[in-house]
């Protein structure tokens, strides 16, 4: 038994080095496109000694994964190969602790009878203010310099023509020496790879679009399990779109386009990131069948990122664990806050992701699964920053993006893609001068964080709710201490009680109760 026991090491230990040394061909560079690796001798390494360890931290990570909640095990998102692929492709990192030093560039088509701009009636001034807010968004990030570029046409292959590119690496070359310019961020929703390959040869420096940077900024605010698989599946995309790209121009035989491991890499990944996020909206319908057998009314809270969803929340259940941050996407998780209406009935808010303008659609639909309960709730408040200058345009998008999921939502059904009832709310009031709000819409103006405002709002989210999910107010005198006073303690959402002055023994209780309830009352307690 010893010696085969030794025979087998002995196999084992040659096969471990004739893999180990098959020689390899390397080549890569960081500013190559989706280059990533060739057949790295190191990926070969890893991906051994992780089949090596699987068995042992198999039992050292049940805890940790049966403490993370019912998700699987999630140990495939952190892949040293994919992230070479991921990083020559968006330029993005998961090391943001480094400072960085960013120019943005923000580009605009000065002509509008050629080409309409994305953004409706959204100045490039407010652009180019939204884009230094991603950067700041990111810790050590700052912004070296922010400028507007009027171009004719987004689609160009160099984007800029010859006279202002020549403008911009004078630039360039000004801004490194003053200060370490590291990045470029060209303020459009993606870049092809023609032109980001050619930005980066021109310019010398990464180049970075909205689709990378946002990206980037989720991955930072992505906490849970469920926005960790929503982030991950965002970034392939993009990915697909660079590699496609690189083909079509043919630079295949420059290294530019994806191997077929690489390709391998991303078809194994996405496979295992829709299993779970399938698996994840499993979860959501049964969560979403306990809340309606439990027969709570849903009050989903959107808006555009940071106009102050979560702040609004915490003022209306006074819920000390929320803590509102003043960032863009802070919040990607869609969580329930309990709370309750003037009439002490019980209602859910649910916080949702936020919304933004100039974001790609395959971005966007990573996290439609996490809106869909915006669309199955009973009244939705839409949150506006009422200070800031593109309040109206964002109003407009955040309305049109409802439409949009409800549209998904019905199955393309036209007649059932209705919205919910959606009660309109101008957030951050307290920082506007008084004489610039006007009073014709039909709007609350609430601030926050100031906590002025709330009770009117309160008052109609429980007017829409009552409205929306058949409960109505009533009246009903039951005997003192006797079982119909304690079933509409349990099932009904009692106002007030008083006694009854003609009776001493029976009390007059004022609920709010759906129909359904009510006849359950009936046919227990009225013969």
């Amino acid at each position: 038994m010893s010696g085969i026991r030794i025979l087998g090491r002995l196999a084992r230990s040659l096969t471990l080095h004739s893999v180990v040394r098959i020689p390899v061909r390397c080549k890569y560079n960081q500013h190559q496109g989706v280059k990533g690796i060739r057949n790295r001798k190191s990926f070969f390494e890893a991906q051994m000694q992780a089949g090596q360890r699987s068995e042992g931290d198999d039992d050292l990570n049940q805890e940790e994964r049966s403490s993370n909640g019912d998700l699987a095990d999630m140990r495939f998102l952190d892949d040293r190969a994919y992230d070479e692929v991921a990083g020559g492709a968006m330029r993005i990192t998961r090391d943001i602790a480094s400072s960085q030093q960013v120019l943005i560039l923000q580009p605009y088509v000065k002509w509008a009878a050629k080409r309409q701009n994305t953004s409706i009636d959204v100045r490039p001034e407010d652009q180019l203010s939204e884009a230094s807010a991603l950067i700041h968004s990111l810790p050590n990030w700052q912004v070296a310099k922010a400028l507007k570029v009027p171009l004719e046409s987004l689609e160009k292959k160099t984007l800029f023509g010859s006279g202002k590119l020549l403008e911009l690496k004078e630039l360039v070359t000004e801004l490194r020496q003053e200060r370490q310019l590291t990045c470029l961020f060209v303020s459009k929703g993606t870049l092809s790879f023609a032109q980001k390959r050619f930005l980066e040869a021109e310019f010398r420096l990464p180049v970075m679009d909205r689709y990378s940077v946002v990206i980037q900024i989720l991955r930072l605010h992505a906490t849970s399990a469920e926005a960790k698989l929503q982030v991950a599946m965002a970034e392939l995309p993009y990915i697909w779109a660079q590699a496609k790209d690189a083909s079509v121009t043919q630079t295949r035989r420059q290294g530019y386009a994806l191997t077929d491991l690489q390709k391998e890499i991303l078809r194994t990944r996405e496979r295992k990131l829709r299993a779970e996020l399938d698996r994840v909206r499993r979860q959501r319908q049964l969560l979403r069948q306990k809340r309606k057998q439990q027969n709570y009314p849903i009050v989903a809270v959107v808006g555009y990122t940071n106009a102050g969803k979560t702040s609004l929340i915490k003022a209306l259940t006074v819920e000390d664990a929320l803590q509102p941050r003043n960032q863009l996407f802070a919040t990607l998780d869609v969580t329930a806050h309990a709370g309750c209406l003037p009439c002490n009935l019980q209602v859910i808010y649910m916080d949702t992701v936020g919304f933004m303008s100039d974001l790609p659609t395959g971005l966007f639909e990573c996290f439609v699964a996490t809106l869909e309960d915006a669309m199955l709730a009973d009244v939705i408040v839409h949150v506006q920053d009422l200070s800031h200058p593109c309040h109206a345009a964002q109003r407009s998008h955040v309305e049109a993006t409802l439409r949009s999921l409800a549209f998904n939502v019905a199955g393309g059904d036209s007649t059932a893609s209705q919205l919910p009832p959606i009660i309109n709310v101008y957030n951050k009031c307290d920082l506007v001068p008084s004489e610039a709000q006007s009073s014709a819409d039909p709007v609350h103006r609430i601030s926050a964080r100031a906590q002025t405002g709330l009770e009117p709002l309160l008052d109609d989210i429980e007017q829409q709710i009552l409205t929306a999910t058949g409960r109505r107010k009533l009246q009903m005198r039951v005997p003192s201490g006797g079982p119909e006073m304690a079933w509409l303690y349990k099932n009904a959402a009692v106002v007030e009680t008083t006694a009854d002055e003609n009776n001493p023994e029976r009390l007059m209780m004022h609920v709010v109760i759906s129909q359904r309830t009510l006849d359950q009352f009936k046919r227990q307690f009225c013969r």
